[in-house]
């Protein structure tokens, strides 16, 4: 029997704790509505296949295939006095690069101009002194294209590879909320709800359980299949959901220089290394979280560790990151967007900058709620809108994801999310909307909130995106400001404030 360990649950309780806002009195309101957080993984049923164990033991893939390469990954190549050099990488930032390598802003510096909050060139040469003190491995484990849902894994067909493979997967079903999956959709949404790689995910299944190759996995067990033992995470979906948050954890962590530090399963720590990409990042975080000390590094690098098994199941992953890296191009603005909604109708800003999906995610979304009078977690006769031109990639219980038009017809890269959308009226897969055309009805449908309303993010290029520097928000010429705590902050225009308030009060209310 897996042995859980107590530190660990400990640890994701307080963090799953942040997903479940605390549900507000209606007080006699016209609409009552807080801001909610997509993603909730709470009620889903547990796998239809009748289990034939409960005590598996997830084991290692066995292969012999040598550590994986890093050619695409900047290293010193000079150095300005005993300052060595760095080459920035796509998404980096002044201020994430100074808490990583434990210096302030002004030791950086460059024979370039660096942007004090925007994104920095891809390539631009720095030199920064290294007083990180790190001790984790430097050694890189996947470009960040392969981590995310980028354009890497476009071309990547998810149901065919499934039913190649032979697997257990290839015949596996599970009931998610009222629909009824196969293991290839159920693995396809969690790629749509947390934008994570699905190369990853299927690698990960295989590393812990076999279900991806094996028709007979050996100590088949469907209520852990990945063999994680958390409570409130069981079934196939809600472990695969659960590895998606832990490395969007690691990454968007490291790109926002709020994470530095590793921690394992038996309380050990070890600093990362300050020139590592986000990807790799996130995966070693999330083996620190599965592992203790002792094993976590042959486990992710070794020959029969997830690095090599990756390579096994997808080939180089190397190679497909030179045709889409950087993720970031030198120059990267915001997309020109509308408010979602109707021109003279009068909304609320129910939820200032937070998570863009759940836990681990930057702090991206906005929510809003129509003031229309309606009952309590009614689906609204308001129609969410397009913000910009776009195509619907996804459509799903609760979401609606539309990919922005660029130039000539082209995907521009920008993704717009949609949450809390009635299935009723949903636009549909491949529908392209002009500017203000409907995309759904706003209710609370798809995830955990306490009242109807829409909650709207962006991805590039498969990247979360926050709401504030070095990408701001700006809807309809109200730029979005964070504020001290996740859910609070403003829409701010001139000398115009709206302020965002659960209780949609009369300064949180915006008039398009």
């Amino acid at each position: 029997m897996r042995k859980i360990i107590p530190f660990f649950i400990l640890w994701l309780g307080l963090s799953v704790a942040c997903n479940f806002p605390a549900r507000v009195a209606t007080s006699g309101l016209e609409r009552t509505t807080v801001s909610s957080t997509p993603g909730s993984l709470a009620g889903n049923a547990l796998a239809e296949t009748p289990a034939r164990s409960s005590s598996a033991t997830p084991r290692p893939f066995s292969t012999t295939l040598p550590l994986i390469g890093s050619p695409t990954v900047p290293v010193a190549v000079s150095t300005a006095g005993d300052v060595p050099a760095y080459h920035a990488q796509s998404g980096d930032t002044l201020e994430a690069l100074a808490k990583r390598f434990g210096v302030s802003p002004g030791q950086v510096t460059s024979p370039q101009a660096i942007p004090p909050q925007g994104l920095i060139s891809p390539g631009q040469l720095l030199f920064i002194p290294d007083r990180s003190g790190s001790n984790a491995p430097p050694d890189p484990v996947l470009p960040d294209s392969e981590v995310i849902d980028s354009p890497s894994a476009s071309s990547f067909d998810l149901p065919a590879y499934v039913q190649k493979a032979g697997g257990y997967l290839s015949a596996y079903h599970q009931v998610v909320g009222s629909e009824r999956l196969s293991g290839a959709q159920v693995v396809q949404r969690v790629v749509d709800q947390t934008s994570v790689n699905p190369r990853l995910l299927l690698a990960m299944l295989e590393f812990r359980s076999h279900w991806v190759t094996n028709p007979a996995p050996p100590n088949l067990n469907l209520i852990t299949p990945l063999g994680y033992n958390i409570p409130g995470y069981q079934g196939l979906y809600l472990e695969l959901s659960l590895t998606a948050k832990l490395l969007n954890m690691g990454y968007y962590g490291w790109r926002q220089g709020s994470l530095t530090t590793l921690e394992f399963t038996d309380g050990k720590t070890a600093r990362l290394a300050p020139r590592l990409n986000a990807g790799s990042v996130a995966l070693q975080y999330l083996f620190s979280r599965l592992y203790p000390s002792t094993t976590w590094q042959t486990l992710l690098y070794g020959k029969d560790g997830l690095m090599a098994l990756h390579t096994t199941l997808f080939g180089d992953a190397w190679a497909r990151a030179v045709t889409v890296e950087p993720l970031f191009p030198a120059g990267l603005e915001s997309p020109t967007l509308e408010l979602p909604f109707a021109a003279g109708e009068i909304w609320a800003l129910t939820g200032g900058p937070h998570e863009d999906w759940n836990t681990g995610t930057p702090d991206g979304a906005l929510d809003f709620a129509p003031i229309t009078g309606e009952s309590h977690c009614a689906v609204s006769a308001a129609w969410a809108r397009a913000a910009a031109p776009g195509t619907v990639i996804a459509s799903f219980p609760g979401a609606v994801l539309l990919a922005l038009d660029g130039s000539g017809g082209q995907p521009s890269g920008w993704v717009l999310l949609y949450y809390h959308i009635a299935q009723a009226g949903q636009a549909i897969v491949g529908a392209h909307l002009d500017t203000g055309e409907p995309v759904g009805h706003p209710s609370c449908e798809g995830g955990d909130t306490t009242g109807t309303n829409l909650h709207l993010a962006r991805k590039y290029r498969g990247e979360w995106i926050g709401a504030g520097e070095p990408l701001p928000l700006v809807l309809s010429g109200w730029e979005a400001i964070p504020g001290a705590a996740p859910y609070r902050g403003a829409l701010v225009k001139g000398d115009q404030v709206v302020t965002a308030d659960p209780l949609a009060g009369k300064d949180s209310r915006i008039f398009r």
